[in-house]
């Protein structure tokens, strides 16, 4: 995966920039040694790996703004990085770069059930906001997989998902408003506890912009009501494609789900020699769809998902009866990551999303390219709304693997956008589908899209070499032209 090539300017003016650092940080929010840095050198995806320059953690917003400020007039780059749990390479440090480390800020700072909103710093975990308002009957409704360990700064930076997203949405439907630090080091505020702004819509720019446009250091968002029934259907069917057939029959009888997901039969034994919960092993496909609201409701719409999933093949039908037994059905799908480790020594979590009426087509061609590229594949996803989490299994030790792991994945990912889907979900773009954005983009969208950046970070020093698949100065934008066999500004990485 090629980067932009370090400047070795910068590096050489390493303890310089260390001992400014220092001096907005004071203590031990400055790292340099080797061994200390080891920990922030990788995120989720671990198939890459660069040792940052210079780790700072700062406490405060200002000291966010000072550190900022500092690195645009140095002319150092900087990587803002949350709970380091991204799937996508995002948070990928830089060998002449800044890591900024956002881990200290984890205080929820205020709870306001009148307005429903939690006003939470970036650090504190996904999980952690709902345990704060559980006990008076509220939660936080996106819950990745990760949640009990990724940040909700990060959950901003890449928009992130999870189970109940078909139904309450994505991070960007549940956040209210951010405080957000700019290259410049301005502190600047965009929504809050009220529902709707005017102007601009910056708080859904800056909502999955991946760290390319400034800093969250403070986050308002929105908290529901715990449903007065909530009940689960574990649902088995011989394919696949037959599960697949039946997700797109219950959206298209007009029901929304709390949470559909849907797991193949190597995820499903994986999480059952995990989890136990019960899961049938002998079925192609599971799917677990949760049903919320009035309980007169639930009950007609457990009857109706019922008659649906019969009338696609199912062959095992199952409701849970019992809180404990809904967490039970859900205990292995949120496990499921961590479970398919077992079986093989890596993977990569790939994150594409289709429309729902070709998950059979689409399971189809990943069954063709598995064998195509000799590599297992297990898939969990979020079947409701059609975004996929197909696992790659591979085992780097040997030679070539990884190479056909990516290609594995790239194939999937091309062929979800040319069956109308996109390249990502809710897991960004990142380094991992950065040479793929022409395959959805023309070059005008991508100039446009910088040119976005460029307004926000005009020197491209805010996690530069991710999202793009080439890299421009912001004066070259819309004037790209070769000559005589030239290209202009032959200087300027291109990758």
């Amino acid at each position: 995966m090629q980067m932009p090539e370090p400047d070795q300017s910068v590096i050489g003016r390493r303890e310089e920039i260390a001992a400014a650092l220092r001096a907005i940080v004071p203590g031990e929010g400055v790292i340099t040694e080797t061994d200390s840095m080891r920990v922030y050198e990788t995120d989720g995806l671990s198939a890459y790996r660069q040792l940052p320059m210079i780790v700072v953690l700062p406490e405060t917003t200002q000291q966010v703004a000072d550190i900022l400020r500092y690195c645009k007039e140095a002319s150092v780059k900087v990587v803002p990085r949350g709970a380091g749990t991204g799937l996508s390479g995002g948070a990928l440090p830089l060998a002449d770069g800044v890591l900024l480390g956002l881990g200290k800020f984890n205080r929820i700072l205020d709870i306001d059930y009148d307005n429903r909103a939690v006003v939470t710093q970036p650090g504190v975990t996904n999980l952690g906001i709902t345990h704060a308002v559980q006990d008076d009957g509220f939660y936080y409704a996106p819950d990745p997989s990760s949640q009990i360990a990724c940040s909700i700064g990060g959950n901003i930076a890449e928009n992130s998902g999870g189970v109940h997203s078909l139904k309450y949405g994505l991070t960007t439907n549940n956040v209210l408003g951010v405080e957000f630090v700019s290259i410049d080091g301005e502190i600047l505020r965009f929504g809050g506890k009220h529902l709707e702004a005017d102007g601009y819509d910056f708080l859904g720019l800056i909502t999955g912009s991946e760290g390319l446009l400034g800093v969250v250091t403070e986050v308002t968002v929105r908290i529901l009501r715990k449903p007065s029934t909530a009940r689960a259907v574990l649902v088995g069917f011989p394919t696949p494609e037959e599960a697949g057939a039946c997700v797109a029959a219950v959206i298209g009888a007009g029901i929304i789900p709390g949470g559909m997901e849907m797991m193949d039969n190597p995820a499903i034994n994986a999480a059952e020699d995990f989890v136990h919960a019960g899961y049938p092993r002998d079925v192609g496909a599971l799917l677990i769809v949760e049903l919320d609201g009035p309980e007169v409701e639930v009950d007609y719409l457990i009857g109706q998902v019922r008659e649906i999933a019969e009338a696609n093949g199912a062959s095992e039908i199952r409701i849970s009866e019992s809180e404990d037994e809904r967490n039970t059905f859900w205990a292995g799908r949120k496990a499921a990551f961590p479970a398919v480790g077992r079986i093989s020594p890596d993977y990569i979590c790939m994150d594409g999303t289709i429309p729902r009426k070709q998950l059979p087509e689409i399971l189809t061609r990943m069954s063709a390219m598995s064998k195509k590229h000799n590599l297992r594949v297990a898939n969990v996803f979020h079947a409701g709304d059609g975004n996929l989490h197909p696992l790659i299994l591979f085992d780097a030790n040997k030679e070539g693997e990884l190479e056909r792991a990516e290609a594995f994945g790239a194939d999937i990912l091309t062929a979800c956008v040319e069956l109308g889907g996109v390249l990502t979900g809710e897991h960004g773009v990142g380094i991992e589908k950065r040479d793929l954005m022409g395959a959805m983009f023309t070059e005008t969208d991508l100039n446009q899209q910088q040119r976005v950046k460029c307004a926000f970070d005009p020197d491209g020093l805010l996690n530069p070499g991710k999202v793009f698949p080439q890299l421009h100065r912001c004066a070259e934008l819309g004037r790209m032209h070769v000559s005589a066999g030239q290209l202009p500004f032959p200087e300027i990485p291109r990758f």
